[in-house]
């Protein structure tokens, strides 16, 4: 079999949308965030053990997860630690 070009592999992929966060968080509004209160512990607490789960808590969880490793201000304990002057 050939092997597939740049172009073709290219055109096979689908690109990330634009605007996935927004997407994904629109019909949230905290929800999240109250369940993890409601059961007495912090959000970054209540995702890592329910990370797991199936259906939509689970799904919640992993995307709490994501979003919180995203954060890059100040001395974060997210996914990407950046080495900055003065740090």
């Amino acid at each position: 079999m050939a092997s597939l070009t740049i172009a073709d592999r290219a055109s096979r992929t689908k690109p990330m949308a634009k605007k996935w966060i927004a997407k994904a968080t629109e019909n949230a509004h905290g929800q999240f965030a109250a369940k993890a209160k409601k059961a007495g512990e912090s959000t970054r607490e209540f995702a890592a053990e329910h990370s797991g789960d199936s259906g939509k808590i689970g799904k919640q969880a992993r995307l709490a997860q994501t979003l919180m490793g995203m954060h890059h201000g100040g001395k974060s304990k997210g996914l990407y630690k950046h080495s900055r002057k003065g740090d």
